[in-house]
């Protein structure tokens, strides 16, 4: 017995890291954020002086930067490391090490792990926070752990919730008279495309599929100028240009029907980045292999459980259409309660009219629309492929897609109802949150001050 059970532990410690056996030699259940890399063990884990065991006393903090400084980032982290490396604030860390994602954020713990991986009490912002009401009354009576309510505050990203972007957006309509998303073009790439020798060579297709052919020749991919051995022989197409020729004869490199995220990333470099910071990517960005259905733990369709996760799942390798990545590619896979009532909702109304020309382009709500935002900056727009960045918090959805669309105030409303959110938002919400109207009283009674100390000063 006591063989058979050293035989089962020593393959598990030297079979690859993608088979279920390891798993049983995990210290506990990792969180929803993570589960996918549990197995990448070093992507967390430093080894100490030779011994290979990974341990709690072993976790990288650069580890956790890797993945979530780009976020961090973006959101202006309220709390970044460096406020408490200041000496004014250095007192705080006797309280709360902020100095250190681990202090908020363990992993292996399920039986204290709350939301967004906190594995700390809810009532942290209390022990700094504690006499916030004497500076605003409208606190007072508050409870210790209501701090971090949807819609009032977050610890690291309050760019929909800053007190004064919640007075300038006071009194706003529910459904602005200007809602329209963001348009994308058709020329969305970047000016660095390579361009070489894709007008100059001519694939052989004398016998090739005439379906696949007819599709190629009237894509985006056909209008750029990228022709089918940019993808499927990507190292003969480098060969090419190298030797001035215009076939791809001797250079000996296979044809791949399987096209790598690589070869999308040469021409879509910022969606593959995004892609792999997000969970349908996320295992490809630490070695492992790609993301199958069945290790999801939401909802799945079960006809789905053994496809993978790479752009060729929501994006047909011949025809560019990017109505069907937007929904019906979702559907394809999900099966949660949230997914499936989107169907039903105003949302999917508005896209229905969109694609029937009775609305004008930019009206429609799809699932892309909420969890892979377009994304402006400067004179270009790309869709963001990281479908996490708008859930972490759910606030963080607001100023990105909500409030194309809506006021803040009927926003925060909705992100703030669970419920809401698991109908897709088939209604308006019916709770209120209350900091937009608490911002807007407290900067005007500081306004009204001024003016009295301005009348006073007059006289």
């Amino acid at each position: 017995m006591n063989m058979a059970i050293a035989g089962v532990a020593t393959y598990a410690l030297v079979a690859p890291s993608t088979t279920v056996a390891r798993r049983i030699f995990l210290p506990g259940e990792t969180t929803h954020g993570h589960y996918q890399i549990e197995l990448a063990c070093n992507q967390c884990h430093q080894t100490n002086g030779g011994n290979d065991e990974s341990n709690a006393s072993n976790v990288m903090q650069d580890a956790c930067l890797r993945c979530h400084e780009t976020d961090l980032d973006t959101a202006n982290d309220t709390h970044p490391a460096s406020k408490f490396n200041d000496p004014v604030h250095a007192d705080l860390l006797k309280t709360l090490d902020a100095q250190s994602c681990l202090s908020c954020h363990r992993e292996h713990v399920a039986e204290r792990t709350l939301a967004m991986g906190l594995t700390i009490p809810r009532d942290y912002c209390w022990h700094c926070h504690q006499d916030v009401a004497e500076s605003r009354v409208s606190h007072e009576g508050m409870r210790y752990d209501s701090c971090a309510t949807t819609g009032c505050h977050n610890y690291h990203d309050n760019r929909a919730l800053y007190e004064k972007y919640l007075d300038e957006h006071h009194g706003e309509a529910d459904i602005l008279d200007d809602a329209t998303l963001i348009l994308l073009t058709s020329q969305q790439n970047g000016d660095d495309q390579t361009q070489e020798t894709q007008t100059q060579v001519v694939p052989d297709i004398s016998d090739a599929d005439p379906q696949i052919v007819r599709q190629w020749s009237s894509s985006a991919h056909f209008a750029a100028g990228v022709n089918c051995t940019q993808c499927h022989q990507p190292e003969a197409e480098d060969s090419l240009a190298n030797h001035g020729t215009t076939t791809t004869a001797g250079f000996g490199t296979a044809w791949n029907d399987h096209v790598a995220l690589d070869t999308c990333r040469q021409c879509h470099a910022r969606q593959s980045e995004t892609f792999l910071r997000g969970k349908h990517g996320m295992r490809l960005a630490v070695g492992l292999p790609e993301m199958q259905v069945a290790m999801a733990r939401l909802p799945m369709r079960s006809d789905a459980a053994h496809r993978q996760l790479n752009c060729n799942s929501c994006h047909a390798a011949h025809v560019d259409d990017v109505q069907y990545a937007a929904v019906d590619a979702c559907l394809g896979c999900h099966n949660d309660d949230h997914s499936l009532a989107y169907l039903d909702s105003s949302h999917a109304e508005l896209w229905r009219q969109e694609r029937s020309g009775d609305i004008d382009a930019g009206r429609g709500v799809t699932c892309a629309t909420c969890h892979m935002p377009r994304v402006a900056t400067g004179d270009d727009t790309f869709v963001n492929h990281n479908q996490n960045s708008v859930l972490r918090p759910v606030e963080t959805m607001v100023r990105d897609v909500c409030q194309r669309c809506h006021g803040l105030e009927f926003s925060l409303n909705a992100v703030a109802d669970p419920e809401l959110a698991q109908t897709c938002f088939d209604r308006p919400p019916e709770q209120t949150v209350t900091s937009v109207e608490m911002a807007h009283e407290w900067f005007e009674q500081r306004r009204k001050r001024q003016q009295s100390r301005k009348r006073s000063g007059s006289r």
